[in-house]
């Protein structure tokens, strides 16, 4: 089983051909079905060889198919100070991008 670890966003992904990930928004906009490619590529494993890179692996490219965007649930922040009467309640939907990963190469 081929499998790659890719940064985007200031976060690692471990992603396999034919996955649906969740990824922190990308800066430009798409729209369903626009390629997007990864080329921050840090491991590339097929099985028999595991190829490490420091810290990128060079001409290493990971193709994926824009799906959709959205917001992930909300969090409830809650702060609360006893005997004081202070209690504040904030919410927060992270908003993310969901891509199809086609291509590890």
């Amino acid at each position: 089983m081929k499998f790659a670890v890719i940064e985007t966003g200031g976060k690692q992904y471990k992603v396999s051909e034919g996955d649906v990930i969740k990824i922190e928004k990308l800066s430009e906009e798409h729209k369903e079905g626009d390629k997007i490619t990864f080329d921050k590529v840090l491991l590339i494993d097929d099985g028999k060889d595991t190829v490490v890179g420091t810290p990128y692996i060079a001409k290493a490219k990971v193709e994926s198919t824009f799906v959709e965007d959205g917001k992930d649930k909300k969090i409830h922040i809650i702060k609360f100070k006893s005997k004081s009467n202070y209690s504040k309640k904030i919410g927060h939907r992270q908003p993310y991008n969901k891509v199809k990963i086609e291509k590890i190469g």
